[in-house]
Parts: C-alpha cells; structure tokens; sequence
C-alpha cells in the first residue's frame, strides 16, 4: 500500500470512490441526499488547488482524503474514505497522516471534520485520534416536535396539598414567597382544610409545572408538612410530587419520557411508590398501584383527567380536579388578589 499526493488526474478514480462512499452512507435528515453533480465539481476543485491524498494497493486507489482550507490557520477534513475490504489494515491512518504534513507546512493550526453522529465507528476513530465534539446539529419531525410541544389551548394545571388544618399558616407562607415567583402571578387561592388537606392554587402555576414544583416545595419546607402536587400537563399526563419538610421523597409522571428520553434509571424512579405514598397519605398502596401506571405513550392509559381524579380519590384528596382559573366557590376560602 502506497500513499501520495493526488491531483486532476485522479478525478476518475476518486470519483468512483466518493460515488462508494455516498452509497454507503445514508443521506442526513438536515441535508438529504447528497447532489451529485455539485459534490463532484468540489472534488475536482480540491484536486486542483487544495490537499488531497489518494492510496493505492497494487497501483489500484483504495481510499483518499481531501481537505479544504477554511482560514490561514483552520482547515476541514472534508472526506476522508477507504474501501471496505481494505479497512483495519492502517490506511486511514496513513492517509491522515500526509495530510497532517502537507496542512502544518501551509501552517495550518487546527483541522475538523463532519461525521454522521450514526456511524459509530468512524467516530470512535476520530475520539482516538483526539477529535471531540464542537458543534452538534439536532433534527427532529415538524410533526414530532409538534405534540413534545404541545398545542397553544393544550391546558396544564395543578393544585398543592398541605397536611395541616393550620390555614393562616399556610396563607402566611402563599403570600409571601407566590410573589417572588417568575411569572407575575394574577393571585391565589387558599382552600380552608378537608380531610386534613388544605388545598392551595395559584395562576402562574397553572400556566408553569416548574412554578407549582418550586412552590409546593417551599410550602412543605416552611410548614414541616407533607405536601401533595397533583396536576395535569400538556392535557395528557399526569404528575404527581410528594413533598416532607422540603425534600421530595416520591415522583410519579404518567409517561416518564414524554418530555424526551431518559435513563432507565430515571424512568424507574418516575414510577409512584405504593408503600411511600400510602405511608405519608393514608393510602391504600395497592389502590395506588392499581392507578399510578406508567405507559409509553399518553394513549395507553386513561385520558389524564380521569388517571387524575382516580389517584387523588384514592389518596382522600378533594379538589384536585382543577387549578386556580376554574376554581369553584369554597366556602372559607382565601382569595389573594394581585395586580
């Protein structure tokens, strides 16, 4: 095997490798299939002026690398190929390393390169050879993205449960931290306790999961109380947060990857826990059980605000079943006006 420098007389064998190397790898989402024509005229116009190195075995080119100068000190490893049947034996290796000559005589400083993030073997060469990750380009579906996003009338709402009959404890402590809240909430609602839970809601979060999180959070850790989050995001899952003195000690959302994919790890630990939750509620664990499945997808189980209404039954919680701007009449209840 033999390396050298290539040049417009080697357009007809580099082509036919380039025209390989296209076939064999599928086309990007971000970019689609390659044009011919176009990729080919790039490739006559490195031979003519640029860095490009070919490797023959027998007299026969086998693969070859080309480069394009970007700047006085940065240039791009535009391809870099080697036929199937002579891979692992050296000649990539080889190939970068004329490369890597000719680039720092021309004093070039920094060299890059594009693979595709399928091609694990390439890029675990590229990571050997010192190569790391710069700039990463995501793709999704219009479609796809669509339901992550949701739709604009797509309601979330949630209410928080104290433990306590204390309600001018649990008021004190709405009013004074809803306010520091990003959101400029319009007001608050403090329902008067019912089976030993006094039920809070707030507008910036119905409109926000994170605020309700941030906010029942804060009312566990200032009371000592165990809180219940209950709510309904996106109009398609269901999340559940219980809270003792500020720490949450059990998480359960309807379809854990629903937001993007996690690891298994933290899929499992979006799964209710029936002996935690009956422990700090009063619940019977396998009523709980029964409800508080996880699915793939929001249309493997019940519409949310069924699974929602059966969980908060199940734990003796009342008025979970709505958030702060459809909230009823309560008899007793404290309405916090804001501007």
């Amino acid at each position: 095997m033999s390396v050298r420098r290539a040049g417009p007389g080697d357009f007809d064998a580099i082509a036919e490798l380039w025209r390989e190397f296209d076939h064999e790898s599928p086309p990007t989402i971000h970019e689609g299939p390659a044009d011919e024509e176009k990729e080919l005229a790039e490739v006559a116009e490195i031979l003519a002026s640029e860095v490009a190195f070919v490797a023959e075995e027998d007299g026969r080119p086998v693969g070859f690398a080309l480069v394009r100068r970007r700047t006085d000190a940065l240039a791009t490893l535009t391809d870099l190929y080697v036929r199937n049947e002579a891979r692992r034996s050296g000649i990539a290796t080889e190939l970068v390393r004329e490369v890597l000559d000719a680039v720092d005589a021309l004093g070039i400083q920094q060299l890059d390169l594009e693979v595709v993030a399928s091609n694990s073997v390439a890029r675990s060469l590229y990571a050997r050879w010192g190569f790391r990750d710069e700039v990463v380009i995501m793709t999704q579906s219009v479609s796809d993205l669509g339901v992550r996003l949701g739709r604009q009338e797509d309601a979330s709402f949630g209410s928080i449960h104290v433990q306590s009959d204390d309600l001018s404890a649990v008021e004190q402590a709405v009013r004074q931290f809803v306010p520091r809240l990003p959101g400029a909430s319009r007001g608050s609602l403090v329902a008067p306790p019912h089976n030993g839970w006094i039920a809070v809601y707030d507008d910036v979060c119905d409109r926000s999961p994170e605020m309700l999180r941030r906010l029942a959070r804060e009312l566990s850790d200032r009371t000592g109380a165990v809180v219940a989050l209950l709510g309904v995001e996106r109009d398609d899952v269901v999340r559940m947060i219980l809270f003792e003195r500020g720490s949450v000690v059990d998480e359960y959302l309807s379809v854990p990857e629903f937001y993007g994919p996690l690891p298994p790890g933290d899929v499992v630990g979006l799964a209710a826990n029936p002996t935690v939750v009956g422990r700090l509620t009063g619940a019977d664990p396998q009523a709980v059980r029964s409800i508080a499945r996880t699915a793939a997808a929001p249309a493997d189980l019940p519409p949310a605000r069924e699974l929602l209404a059966a969980l908060a039954q199940a734990l003796g919680i009342e008025g979970a079943g709505h958030g702060w701007s459809d909230a009823p009449d309560v008899t007793g209840a404290v309405r916090v006006e804001r501007g």
